[in-house]
């Protein structure tokens, strides 16, 4: 699995737990997925992904 389909995979992953505990515990985990959703729309715009420095480490070990 490359890098980029990890990193689709980690944040659908976010967002649906995300969505899961908002309906049951808190809809302060909203907060959570709005996170997620701005953390793609600026590695989008930046290409810097800070899951993607720490997926290349692990790789490397």
């Amino acid at each position: 699995m490359t890098i980029d389909n990890q990193i689709r995979a980690f944040a659908g992953t976010f967002i649906l737990m995300s969505l899961i505990l908002a309906y049951y515990h808190s809809q302060n985990w909203l907060w959570f997925t709005a996170f997620v959703g701005a953390n793609l729309l600026q590695s989008s715009v930046t290409k810097f992904c800070p899951l993607e420095i720490m997926l290349k480490k692990v790789e490397k070990n």
